[in-house]
């Protein structure tokens, strides 16, 4: 989860991240790369001039992706935008205070081409007398895993009709370092939205940004105690997104047993790690130790897949364009793409809008079979077993230039 309106965003680590964060342009250009980039290879950084205001209007509905459809129009990169049209890491309420109108956020999905989105409660809901909104603005406040958010998002969803986006409700209320309950509150929701939360997460393994507020870390113990809420997702066929912090500058794997426990004690269930690890305490890491580690827990764990959510890929990383490229089109099956927007009411449509583009903004540069995967959906719809397909894409017209990276060091 990110923050709702922070000024210090942190880098993306992946090349896909947000750029509607509100720190400053020049600040992320300032930052400090990793010791050992490479010399030469690609900066994924775009033109200055570039904003999201100047990407193409979309032209696909939600009934276009239906497997119905035997007959798409293939998806034209030249004209159409790159864009994803899944958000698969959204947060449409914030950790305290007022949130966006759910008919406005849908006008934004509908006015960006987002046709599928993952509606993730905030799970840490701040203390309700604090008056805060963001967790970092209030250290001390505590930011406890609570059902709030996921009730008013079922709420919302039947209430406000949305035909042209289709809209997966997640159950965030799980508190991973006291599961004891858990299996029992999904009773409670099953009675109270019957057949609506087809997905869970964003859970907090190790969250390092939120220990000021609280907030208790799962250990080797607590994950072994999962177990009973981990089968009602198995057997339902349910993901569950994990925010599970790889380490920090000082340590970049401190908490990387962790997740190798999880995935150890439960391959039978489709785990999203959120963000591949990465946060704003490990920004400078060696994306050639990030990518292998990746590769070798994929390769391992066939039900693993990455979450390349968050600003914070985009802002620390995309100097790394020529190693984390490459393993986006090599593990395209294993990708997934969203934003991490945090929809707190004082943001705007161009916050969204801006941030979706950052952390689309690797997607552009993907080969095609890649980009059908990730950013039109192909993953997303087999992971959850929808009626639904990503369209075939057109072959690149003759004549008109590929979108390529900068030269390391360019804008």
């Amino acid at each position: 989860m990110r923050s709702p309106g922070r000024k210090h965003c942190v880098s993306l680590a992946v090349l896909a991240a947000l750029t509607a964060c509100s720190r400053p342009a020049t600040q992320v250009a300032q930052a400090p790369p990793p010791a050992s980039a490479p010399a030469t290879g690609y900066d994924l950084a775009f033109d200055p001039a570039t904003r999201s205001a100047d990407l193409p209007p979309p032209k696909r509905s939600l009934e276009s992706f239906s497997k119905a459809n035997k007959n798409p129009d293939c998806f034209d990169r030249a004209k159409e935008p790159y864009t994803s049209v899944v958000d698969a890491h959204f947060h449409p309420r914030p950790f305290g205070g007022p949130a966006i109108p759910p008919e406005e956020l849908y006008a934004w999905f509908d006015k960006l081409g987002v046709r599928f989105v993952n509606y993730f409660g905030i799970g840490q809901v701040l203390d309700l007398k604090s008056g805060c909104t963001y967790y970092l603005d209030c250290k001390g406040t505590p930011a406890l895993p609570s059902i709030k958010n996921d009730f008013v998002n079922g709420m919302e969803v039947v209430a406000y009709k949305h035909p042209n986006l289709h809209i997966a409700l997640s159950m965030t209320f799980i508190d991973l370092a006291h599961p004891e309950t858990a299996a029992k509150t999904i009773e409670l929701y099953d009675r109270e939205f019957p057949g609506m939360f087809s997905w869970s997460g964003e859970l907090n393994v190790e969250k390092q940004a939120l220990l000021g507020n609280l907030a208790e870390p799962a250990t080797i113990k607590s994950i072994d105690a999962w177990a009973p809420f981990m089968k009602v997702l198995r057997d339902r066929n349910i993901p569950v997104t994990l925010h599970s912090d790889l380490g920090n500058d000082a340590n970049p794997t401190e908490f990387l047993p962790l997740m190798r426990h999880v995935l150890q004690k439960y391959p039978g269930n489709k785990i999203v790690w959120a963000h591949m690890g990465l946060s704003k305490e490990l920004q400078h890491m060696d994306a050639n130790r990030h990518v292998a580690i990746m590769k070798e827990l994929l390769d391992a764990n066939p039900n693993l897949m990455l979450d390349i959510s968050w600003d914070v890929l985009y802002n620390a990383y995309h100097e790394w364009g020529a190693v984390f490229l490459p393993f986006f089109n090599a593990y395209s099956t294993r990708i997934l793409a969203g934003s991490d927007f945090v929809a707190a009411g004082n943001k705007k449509f161009s916050n969204y809008a801006n941030e979706l583009e950052v952390t689309s903004r690797a997607l552009r540069l993907l080969d095609d079979e890649a980009f059908r995967n990730i950013a039109l959906g192909e993953n997303y719809f087999r992971l959850m077993r929808l009626d639904y397909q990503a369209p075939p894409v057109c072959p690149w017209p003759e004549g008109v230039p590929r979108p390529a990276p900068f030269p390391q060091g360019g804008a």
